[in-house]
Formats: C-alpha cells, sequence, structure tokens
C-alpha cells in the first residue's frame, strides 16, 4: 500500500478530528519547510523515526563530461536515515528460521 497525500490527510483528519483542509494546509506547510530547510544545506531530524540532510558532494577536478557540456564539479544530494528504533521495529525477530534464510540469502 503507497501512502499517498491525499490518505495522509484523510488519515490524520480522521484521528484528530481536524477538518481535511485544515491537516491539507498544515502537510503543505510542512513539506515547504522542510524543503527550504533542505535547499539551504540544513537536516531535519524526527526522533524516532528518521533524519533527512542535503550534502554537497566535490566531485573532484576532473568530473567529467555530459553530452550537453562539463558536468558540475560540485553536486547536491538528498540523504535519509532511519532511526536505529524504527530499524529495529522493522526488522524480524531473529530466531533459527530467519538465520538460515539470511544465510541463504546474503541480506
Amino acid at each position: 500500500m503507497t501512502l499517498t497525500k491525499n490518505k495522509m490527510v484523510s488519515e490524520i483528519g480522521r484521528r484528530t478530528r481536524l477538518k481535511n483542509r485544515d491537516v491539507q494546509a498544515m502537510l503543505e506547510a510542512l513539506v515547504e519547510v522542510w524543503s527550504e530547510e533542505l535547499v539551504s544545506g540544513g537536516r531535519i531530524e524526527l526522533e524516532g523515526l528518521f533524519v533527512i540532510e542535503s550534502q554537497t558532494i566535490d566531485r573532484g577536478e576532473y568530473s567529467g563530461h555530459l553530452r550537453s557540456g562539463t558536468a558540475p564539479r560540485y553536486i547536491r544530494r538528498v540523504v535519509m536515515r532511519v532511526s536505529r528504533g524504527l530499524k529495529r521495529r522493522l526488522t524480524p525477530p531473529t530466531d533459527e528460521s530467519n538465520r538460515r534464510f539470511d544465510r541463504d540469502h546474503d541480506v
């Protein structure tokens, strides 16, 4: 199942009993604030959930060429890491059957 913006708005509205238009306005403001933070090189951390940060990468003096010209030396990328707590919740408990699965599938 994919959690879309509309599904989020309706589910948050149902759980909080707020009007969907108020939830949608809050969600859009949140996305805007987060986007501005990442563009400015900042970091977003939601405790117990994830960390999102924008990184600037120096590709060096010889960064290569693109068909349209020279590739940029500095590029930016966005990295997201889940928290340890969420990782623990996502990982199934280890027992004998899981160990055999891990060994057979190189996890």
